[in-house]
């Protein structure tokens, strides 16, 4: 019977490290996604990795932090550090979406553009054969009043990127009581007319999206 083939990031990250324990993240992108790619996507994927214990990062004996699989063997005068707690707000922060949207998009066949922290463009723009789905990206912002500004200024974003009606346009946003009763006061009638969907990320990193 064949193995199942790796899909997700995270899944990526693991099979690796299980061959390979104790590299950096830039040794893991470097073996994923080759040397001119950025180490971002990667370095998000393995810290939620740690924070839900199914890897360990610490300083290697060259003083870089590399990653070891959960329940692998350490040096013995070194004790494994107890995995953090979720941090939620950070889990929540933007780039930390865009990496599970990442992983998530990747595992149905799509593939991303993603603009990193401060780059201009569309978030992410993912594309599957002749396919487009653009979907802008807001993380969890620290008070109630930002996040209305958020999530007034997303659906503003996205209707100036509406120029092909053959694509799939979408929102994205920490899944929080807030941000969903936002989604649920905008009426129905503006949801048909524009098609705009909206992707609820949860701090663990599972993606639902919604129509209405």
């Amino acid at each position: 019977m064949s193995k199942p083939t790796v899909t997700t990031l995270a899944e990526q990250i693991l099979e690796l490290l299980s061959k390979m324990p104790g590299l950096t993240d830039r040794e893991i992108t470097n073996s994923l996604r080759g040397k001119s790619a950025p180490q971002q996507p990667i370095n998000i994927a393995a810290r939620g990795l740690a924070s839900r214990g199914r890897l360990i990062r610490r300083k290697r004996d060259d003083g870089l932090i590399g990653n070891f699989p959960a329940g692998a063997a350490i040096e013995p005068e070194q004790k494994q550090p107890r995995p953090s707690p979720i941090d939620e707000s950070a889990n929540l922060a933007e780039d930390r979406l865009k990496a599970a949207l990442d992983t998530w998009l990747g595992a149905s066949g799509w593939s991303t553009e993603i603009a990193w922290a401060k780059q201009r463009g569309v978030d992410i723009h993912a594309k599957r054969g002749k396919e487009r789905w653009l979907i802008e990206v807001k993380g969890i912002g620290s008070r109630p009043e930002m996040r209305v500004n958020y999530f007034i200024g997303i659906l503003g974003e996205t209707l100036q990127r509406m120029d092909d009606p053959f694509a799939r346009y979408s929102i994205a946003l920490p899944d929080v009581p807030q941000f969903r009763n936002l989604w649920k006061r905008l009426p129905q009638l503006a949801k048909k007319r524009t098609g705009i969907t909206v992707l609820f990320i949860s701090a663990e990193g599972e993606v639902r999206e919604l129509e209405d």
